[in-house]
């Protein structure tokens, strides 16, 4: 007999115990993902720290103290994978806006600005507000600018 799993349901069981046990290691969850992929359950989660870099020790920690309570919520065989989010990454949620401010990023317009400055630029990511967007420093001039989300067409963790 098959199993019929929701996912939707399962990461909102789940999401709770994944960011109060990324908590206690003074880590943010900033990305949790149930998926299916070749057959098989995947959860991953990506971990944040503002005041260090994510160490393949910090994953381990949060492994070992959730993946009894999950084989708990999850009511199928999947597997588990815990890492840093990358260097590069690219935002998937509003909410990274927020969590990575003060970093530099990597923004690409859907469309050229009427200015005629590139359509791609590096920033300094100064503030997130859901109904104005959000508030940068271009690094090739130091003009702030406050840019629309639905002008955005991606943006990405940028380091030199």
């Amino acid at each position: 007999m098959k199993e019929e799993v929701n996912r939707h349901e399962i990461l909102e069981k789940i999401t709770p115990l994944i960011e109060n046990t990324a908590m206690r290691y003074n880590l943010i969850p900033v990305e949790i993902e149930f998926v299916k992929e070749n057959h098989r359950w995947y959860l991953r989660v990506y971990l944040f720290s503002y005041d260090h870099p994510v160490t393949l020790e910090d994953c381990e920690n949060v492994t070992r103290s959730m993946e009894d309570f999950l084989d708990e919520l999850i009511p199928c065989k999947y597997y588990l994978e815990v890492s840093s989010p990358g260097l590069e990454r690219k935002f998937k949620s509003e909410k990274e806006y927020l969590i990575f401010r003060g970093r530099n990023v990597s923004i690409k317009l859907k469309e050229p600005p009427q200015d005629g400055s590139e359509q791609i630029f590096k920033a300094k990511l100064i503030e997130y507000d859901e109904n104005e967007g959000i508030t940068v420093i271009r690094l090739e001039d130091e003009k702030e600018m406050v840019i629309p989300l639905e002008k955005i067409k991606n943006t990405r963790l940028y380091y030199e």
